[in-house]
């Protein structure tokens, strides 16, 4: 068997079936899946017979001394496997040869799989959580959320599978808990976390201190400031970014918030055609000395996850149509989905978008090779 990385890196995970149903290996079914969602299989039948058109490619990588496995052996593992048998573990690890988030800004944020509710049996939409790295373009990992709990409780476990060290993590108002901040700064990174109202007099208290030095020009307090114009499409958006240091009295009216050395705001003011909006945001950041342009820059770039994930998977991998229900297969096809993006963004000697990449690596075995090996030392 050639060693890829994907091989080495899933060869961790712990296999759920019982011994006398282990017809076909467990790193066949997990690489053949991988490969045929990249090509654009949505469910069990299709990765069967992408496996079967690609039998004999298989054949020089793969030891398969019992063929391709059908559709129902493909349903049965990817419906088995769990977070317990370490399928998020060897995920992370796997992506983690594509780079580090050292100096990197990772955008935490969650998703709901729309189709995947089930009314009928009483089961939530699955909603994941992911970790998008900017620097790197590449999603570093995804939890699922609990059906009876929220983002909250997830966000502490997707931090524990990741080396934050030195990064700065960004998350939506939902993420902004002092727990999780905590966790953050345990883990050696900072963050810079959205704040609303669902944090009652903190985020109020924050917003008047913020409101009321920037109405007096900031004079009676130490402060960065920086503005930025972004002009396409016929859109225009002015940014004005104020960030402070200066905050011991709110250290001293909400103690439980050590972590927190700097507040922001950001001023959006876009203008459409001639239509204008304007929106006023707060932030917290456990970065003290940084720019207000570093600070603006961060939380800019917290919603690349949106554009570059999230929109991503949803028009190229179709993953908000699944309607993969039962068992873990949707969370299992939403982390192949992921991989498959992670390798195709990242394979650039073809000048073409993700659709087509995934059409030529159905194409070119030769091609889909070098989508396997991108980025990696190891074929």
């Amino acid at each position: 068997m050639t060693e890829t990385s994907i091989s080495k890196a899933f060869s961790s995970i712990t296999d759920p079936r019982i011994d006398r149903t282990k017809r076909h290996p467990l790193v066949n079914i997990i690489t053949i899946s991988i490969c045929a969602v990249i090509c654009g299989c949505e469910d069990f039948s299709s990765i069967e017979e992408y496996g079967k058109s690609k039998q004999d490619w298989f054949s020089e990588i793969l030891d398969m001394p019992h063929g391709i496995p059908s559709h129902d052996t493909f349903s049965d593992v990817l419906n088995r496997l769990s977070p317990k048998y370490k399928t998020s573990t060897a995920f992370t690890r796997w992506v983690t040869q594509l780079g580090n988030l050292k100096d990197d800004v990772v955008a935490i944020d969650g998703k709901v799989m729309r189709r995947t509710l089930d009314k009928a049996r009483g089961n939530p939409a699955i909603h994941l959580v992911s970790a998008w790295s900017v620097k790197n373009n590449v999603c570093f990992g995804q939890v699922r959320v609990s059906d009876k709990s929220n983002e909250i409780t997830a966000i502490p476990v997707l931090l524990e599978l990741l080396d934050i060290k030195d990064a700065t993590i960004t998350t939506d108002a939902m993420g902004c808990q002092f727990e999780i901040a905590n966790k953050i700064v345990e883990k050696k990174a900072d963050f810079v976390l959205a704040l609303k109202g669902n944090q009652g007099e903190f985020h109020d208290d924050i917003k008047k201190f913020m409101d009321d030095q920037i109405e007096k020009e900031c004079v009676a307090v130490g402060h960065d400031f920086f503005e930025s114009v972004n002009g396409d499409h016929g859109r225009i958006e002015q940014r004005k970014v104020w960030v402070t240091n200066q905050i011991d009295w709110l250290q001293k009216r909400h103690p439980k918030w050590s972590t927190v050395k700097s507040i922001a705001v950001v001023d959006s003011m876009g203008d459409i055609k001639g239509k204008i909006s304007q929106e006023k945001r707060y932030f917290i950041s456990s970065h003290e000395y940084k720019s207000a342009e570093f600070i603006g820059h961060a939380i800019r770039s917290h919603w690349s996850v949106e554009n570059k994930l999230h929109w991503q998977l949803d028009v190229s991998f179709n993953e908000d149509q699944s309607r993969l229900r039962s068992g873990n297969a949707a969370q299992n096809f939403s982390m192949m989905n992921k991989i498959a993006l992670n390798l195709l963004k990242n394979e650039r000697t073809v000048k073409v978008g993700i659709k087509n990449k995934r059409l030529k690596s159905g194409w070119d075995n030769d091609y889909m090779m070098k989508v396997l090996t991108v980025g990696f030392t190891s074929v």
